[in-house]
Formats: C-alpha cells, sequence, structure tokens
C-alpha cells in the first residue's frame, strides 16, 4: 500500500499522520483497531494473523 493511502486510511481511525512515516502509521492503525502494532517487527511468518491487511509489505 503507498504512504498516500496508508495516510487516508489513518486519517479515518482517528490516527494523524502529521511527520509519522508509513511504518509508524501502520502500527498506529493496527492500535486503533485494537490489534497488536506489530507490523515489521520481524514476526511476519510467526505472528499468526495470516489474514493482516499489512501481511504483504510486513518483515
Amino acid at each position: 500500500m503507498k504512504i498516500t493511502e496508508v495516510r487516508t486510511l489513518a486519517k479515518k481511525k482517528g490516527v494523524n499522520p502529521v511527520g509519522k512515516s508509513k511504518e509508524t502509521l501502520i502500527r498506529a492503525i493496527q492500535a486503533a483497531e485494537h490489534n497488536r502494532d506489530c507490523f515489521n517487527r520481524g514476526e511476519s511468518t510467526r505472528c499468526g494473523q495470516p489474514n493482516c491487511a499489512w501481511r504483504v509489505d510486513c518483515k
């Protein structure tokens, strides 16, 4: 997902996107959705969330 799309989604979730990186925004969105903020923390192969919206970009 492109950063512009992530910013738009962040705004919809009540997350202020100003001055935040894509990674930070995604983690904030995960937290706002009451999910683990695990994006790019090296857990993608064992996070247990195969249907995560961020799975494609996650490391």
